[in-house]
């Protein structure tokens, strides 16, 4: 298992042992703290050797010189102070946590000529500490050397800022997001065999310790409400699929909510319209929406956010079997509106459309935003550095859009329009399923509108960016949580009162 990370924050620490972190900015600039760590100015000598010159998050280790009570001296560049931002600090976090080796205790002097770090840019830090410190290997029965060396089991890490008591109270937010983040994490990580719709209801249950109203719907509830649509997608598996309702009440009494849908397909094979072998194993991924959700709710209650919020989870798995949807079924949504399904591995919208119409039905909330892990088409259009977003309201699309480049969980909004919408027109429903193999991404998009109503509303296709991104200075896991920080930014930005 990953270490325990304790972090804590001070004005002023005595030099102590273990890891010294040392900040330059360009020009390998430090600060007059640096002393406390480096009485001899070793690193002056080693920085004209190395060329190290303080470019953002190069690093300089060196063993600590005679006079220094610390054994290990770390410098980490932070660039020009006119380029630094939200993620200048969080990236810095989990730089220092990726160089941590075996050292169990870590003191970092916050400070650097020329930067203006006060509480928010210290819990940054602090946050990408913890986001890099997540591993999953709890199935291993013999732990790996880690990327660093074998992990100690508890790291102490002082904070040394000037900023020490705005930091704390920053922090405690930070630690509700960090929470989040690994819950969600976890979830999309966890084995198909290990996570079905009953054992993800009952993490969902979890949230109840922190205040979260936490309902979950059985196979029979969802008859009575019509869910043809979600209840055709898992009718080839012996998993029984859930609807999980979350409810978060932290603003005033008759305030509309805000909600979050997310699609749990726990496993897809892709029914009998079949994957392809190769891969399929990511497929136990497809839940990552529901997961962002879940870890989103997380974090509202953890920082008890001042705002009313529904997260709603379909959980269901998409499996090949003598009871499996067929292509050319017809199944009957809980709008009422019938759907041809062509493709059984268009499975994903079919969950949404029952989940969106009845959070829109019963919440009536002021906006809704899923989250899905929806096309393949979405990776072709944007890799996986971006995640789409579709939209009805240019306000709900801005807004995620500032939120995405604030927690660089980026999001690239795609096109809707009625063009698009006759391409799943059906001879013999409703609607179809599919809409053919060109914009892909988009016409899945238009059939999730069809169960919003007017309702302010936003897909993001997180396909390329939940599972098996790339890794960052804040993640080496392959399921990354994506979607956690952007939307709980969005709700700290404009929806608490």
């Amino acid at each position: 298992m990953p270490s325990t990370v304790e972090i804590t924050f001070t004005r002023s620490a005595k030099p102590g042992d273990g890891l010294a972190v040392l900040l330059a900015a360009a020009g390998a600039e430090f600060a007059a703290a640096a002393e406390q760590a480096d009485p001899g100015k070793v690193i002056d000598k080693a920085v004209k050797v190395s060329g190290f010159s303080g470019k953002a998050l190069a690093t300089l280790d060196l063993i600590a010189p005679a006079g220094s009570t610390f054994d290990r001296i770390l410098a980490v560049g932070l660039g020009e102070a006119s380029a630094a931002n939200a993620q200048t600090w969080l990236k810095l976090g989990g730089t220092i946590q990726s160089q941590l080796r075996k050292t169990p205790k870590v003191t970092v002097y916050l400070d650097a000529p020329g930067f203006e770090i006060g509480g928010s840019e210290a819990a940054g830090v602090a946050l990408g500490i913890l986001l890099r410190a997540y591993r999953f290997d709890k199935y291993r029965t013999k732990k790996s050397d880690s990327e660093n060396g074998d992990e100690v089991e508890k790291v102490k890490v002082t904070i040394m800022t000037a900023a020490a008591t705005a930091a704390k109270k920053a922090f405690a937010e930070a630690e509700a997001v960090a929470s989040g983040v690994t819950f969600a994490r976890d979830l999309v990580n966890e084995p198909a065999n290990m996570l079905g719709p009953i054992e993800f209801a009952a993490r969902a249950k979890e949230l109840e310790a922190l205040g979260v109203t936490v309902e979950v719907l059985t196979e029979k509830e969802m008859k009575k409400l019509g869910m043809g649509a979600l209840l055709g997608v898992a009718q080839g598996s012996p998993r029984s699929p859930r609807l999980v309702v979350m409810r978060w009440n932290g603003g005033k009494p008759k305030d509309k909510p805000i909600a979050f849908v997310g699609k749990g397909v726990v496993f897809d094979s892709g029914g009998i319209s079949m994957k392809p072998a190769q891969g399929m194993e990511d497929m136990k991924g497809d839940m990552g929406g529901a997961a962002a959700v879940t870890g989103l709710m997380r974090v509202l209650a953890g920082r008890k956010a001042k705002v009313n919020a529904v997260g709603v989870i379909g959980l269901v798995e998409n499996m090949v079997d003598g009871n499996a949807q067929r292509p050319g079924d017809i199944v009957t949504s809980m709008s009422g509106q019938t759907i041809e399904v062509l493709n059984t591995d268009a499975e994903g919208r079919l969950v949404l459309a029952d989940a969106l119409w009845y959070v829109n039905d019963r919440f009536q909330p002021k906006f809704m935003v899923n989250l899905a892990t929806l096309t393949g088409a979405i990776m072709v259009a944007l890799g996986n550095q971006h995640a789409g977003l579709f939209s009805n309201s240019d306000e709900l699309a801005e807004r995620l859009t500032a939120a995405g480049i604030a927690t660089a969980e980026k999001l690239w909004r795609m096109p809707l329009g009625p063009e698009y919408d006759k391409l799943i027109d059906s001879k013999n429903a409703d609607m179809k399923n599919i809409g053919g193999r060109q914009g892909g991404a988009i016409t899945a998009a238009q059939f999730l509108q069809r169960f919003v109503k007017d309702t302010p509303w936003a897909h993001l296709d997180i396909a390329g960016t939940a599972m098996g991104s790339p890794s960052s200075e804040i993640n080496q896991s392959w399921g990354s949580g994506f979607g956690v920080r952007l939307l709980d930014q969005l709700v700290r930005d404009h929806y608490e009162g």
